[in-house]
């Protein structure tokens, strides 16, 4: 498409909805793929409260749009929200895609699990579906979408947070059920794992350090941290200067999000290494922001 590019009658629209939401690096993603494969399309950042989310959904249809994604804090409220889910939203208790049917209802369904597992195949680092036991780090929406993925691979999980309680409703939800720890077990699980996965916001521009003292771990273990602003985290360095293989958060963005674009402008794109230096261009002027599938 030209760069004159500009909104046409017949513009396909798609969008992300959080709060906040301007520091989303999904539009710049979607963007490329919309020149890429000269498609008349837009996806704009959208911000919209807790307690307007509703309301914004059920607007969707009428506006026109194909439909959106949905960031922190929206994917665990938007599963009441939707008049129906898929199999895998269902089975993980949260959606990050929207999908404003033929018939105007909406269907909701979530890729993070598969942009997760996506992302720690192509990555280069030796994982496999065989590999051993599994630390996940967290209990929010991440956490529901990389557990789903593991368990689904018959690999053991050991959950673990700091409020217990939270990791334990989050076990619950699954037939397969994580086991659930407090954080001062870690030492003793790390021990056995053969992979390590931090779905916490620490170690994001802005947020607290994720202090986790890697000692216990063999060496031959991959450390998976899903923050991608910064690219290179504490955790990421520290398992590195130990020498483990380490996968940074980008890839999982980048996967979550082919499944959607295919919904939404009908062809599945490619994540290619020119899309991944364009996002990585743009994590590394985006010093000091959260970023935020």
């Amino acid at each position: 498409m030209s760069p004159e590019r500009y909104l046409t009658g017949g513009t396909r629209l798609a969008g992300i909805m959080g709060w906040p939401v301007a520091h989303s690096l999904s539009p710049r993603l979607h963007a490329h793929w919309l020149h890429r494969y000269c498609i008349d399309g837009a996806y704009v950042p959208l911000p919209v409260p807790p307690e307007r989310l509703e309301q914004a959904l059920k607007a969707l249809p009428a506006l026109g749009l194909a439909g959106v994604n949905l960031t922190i804090p929206h994917k665990e409220a938007a599963v009441l929200l939707v008049d129906r889910l898929s199999p895998m939203a269902e089975r993980i208790g949260a959606v990050n895609t929207v999908v404003v049917e033929p018939d105007g209802t909406l269907s909701g369904d979530n890729t993070d699990g598969f942009g997760f597992i996506a992302a720690l195949s192509e990555s280069r680092v030796g994982w496999h579906a065989e590999a051993g036991p599994a630390v996940v780090l967290g209990a929010g929406g991440a956490a529901r979408a990389v557990v789903h993925g593991l368990l689904g691979r018959e690999l053991a999980v050991a959950l673990v947070n700091r409020t217990v309680a939270r990791a334990q409703a989050l076990a619950d939800h699954f037939a397969l059920r994580p086991s659930v720890h407090a954080w001062g077990e870690l030492p003793r699980l790390l021990e056995g794992a053969d992979l390590v996965v931090n779905t916490t916001s620490l170690g994001m521009a802005g947020k607290p350090v994720l202090h986790l003292d890697l000692a216990p771990l063999k060496p031959q273990a991959i450390v998976f941290d899903a923050v991608y602003v910064p690219l290179d985290t504490a955790l990421l360095r520290s398992a590195r200067q130990r020498g483990n293989r380490t996968v940074d958060g980008l890839g999982m963005l980048l996967h979550q999000a082919v499944p959607a674009f295919a919904r939404w402008f009908g062809k599945t794109p490619r994540v290619t290494p020119e899309l991944r230096r364009l996002i990585e261009s743009n994590i590394r002027a985006a010093t000091g922001q959260t970023g935020t599938v």
